[in-house]
């Protein structure tokens, strides 16, 4: 029995848990979801990420300085060989060779026997040396040690052949 006003009887431990309602659409009520090892999931997907990424820009920073090295080089070889040649052709007086090693507009605006006058002029070439080409001025430094052993740089400027796509020399001058 229970007196009035007397305190109801106390219970021990934890009030009961509710049943949840019955019926559709009722969800239990749980916990929040497990959070454990989820930010280290994300850093390792961002860490991933990020190293793909490098791995990608730096094979391709990689690729673009290798071509253009081999780029750089191929010019300057084909440089080296057709400015070579023609100071060669003119060192051994091969003037008619020298003249048809030049490249169109400097042939539309000298006939041969004109260039070979002023070439056959000056002081015959002993040596040279073929420097690296530049592609700004489309020219490219040579050193020439001539017969009576004094030296000049030159340079020789050069254009592309619209056909064959190789370079000419068009003229070389101190």
């Amino acid at each position: 029995m229970t007196t009035l006003g007397a305190p109801p009887p106390q219970q021990q431990g934890p009030p009961p848990v509710p049943e949840p309602p019955s019926g559709p659409g009722v969800v239990p009520p749980f916990p929040a979801p497990p959070v454990e090892g989820r930010g280290r999931r994300v850093g390792l997907g961002l860490g991933l990420g990020a190293l793909v990424l490098v791995l990608v820009l730096g094979g391709g920073l990689a690729a673009f300085i290798g071509l253009t090295t081999v780029a750089t080089r191929a010019l300057n070889e084909q440089a080296d060989v057709v400015v070579s040649d023609y100071l060669d052709a003119v060192r051994d007086k091969r003037y008619g060779e020298a003249y048809d090693m030049l490249c169109q507009q400097t042939r539309d605006n000298e006939t041969e026997a004109e260039f070979t006058s002023q070439v056959s002029a000056g002081e015959p070439i002993a040596s040279f040396d073929v420097g690296d080409v530049e592609l700004v001025q489309m020219s490219a430094p040579v050193d020439v040690t001539y017969a009576d052993g004094s030296t000049a740089r030159l340079r020789a400027y050069l254009a592309q052949n619209r056909r064959t796509g190789g370079f000419e020399v068009c003229r070389v001058e101190e």
